[in-house]
């Protein structure tokens, strides 16, 4: 379960990163709709798929330039109230610095029972207003099943199956879903 800081007033981009600058690593806060929340630790499944999914991910990610990290949070112009971490993020160029990127190429959310509604609603539509965002991976723990949201004319969903492969052109690749949940019982 996540934890959030009450607030008088809604905090930007700038007063939050200001505010997380001093926190110890081992806390991860996300700024969602202007308040301060606290990551809750994943479980063992989340964290082998998201192991999986930086692998493969990396792998792809290497011949054009990029890379793919947890833990970086993403920041968009049109919304000054919300710095989500999503699991997984392709990132092309040097690594930034701080640890905020503006121009991800590719973003994973794995879902937990406690962020699964959040996940899938209003970090979607906050993901939507990031330009350089081509593809948007929504991954179930509970079963081998993937919402993959690509960026076309407008935003379209695909449902994959554990036989299914993620077509990833941006990436120059594909990424079987059996890989994704290599060494994952359900």
């Amino acid at each position: 379960m996540a934890l959030a800081v009450k607030r008088e007033a809604r905090m930007n981009v700038a007063a939050y990163r200001r505010w997380v600058e001093p926190r110890p690593d081992e806390e991860r806060w996300e700024l969602l709709d202007g308040e301060p929340v606290l990551m809750a630790p994943p479980s063992a499944r989340h964290q082998r798929i998201v192991t999986n999914l930086v692998k493969r991910l990396d792998s792809l990610a290497e011949a054009r330039g990029c890379g793919a990290y947890p833990g970086l949070a993403i920041l968009s112009a049109a919304m000054d109230d919300y710095a989500p971490y999503p699991d997984v993020v392709v990132h092309c160029g040097p690594m930034p610095p701080t640890g905020f990127v503006e121009d991800p190429l590719v973003i994973v959310e794995v879902l937990s029972p406690g962020t699964m509604t959040n996940d899938r609603g209003r970090k979607l539509a906050f993901y939507a207003t990031v330009p350089s965002l081509q593809s948007l991976l929504i991954v179930y723990q509970n079963e081998a099943r993937i919402e993959v949201w690509r960026r076309d004319a407008d935003w379209i969903m695909r449902v994959v199956g554990p036989e299914d492969v993620v077509d990833l052109p941006e990436l120059g690749g594909t990424l079987p879903v059996a890989e994704i949940y290599d060494r994952v019982t359900f």
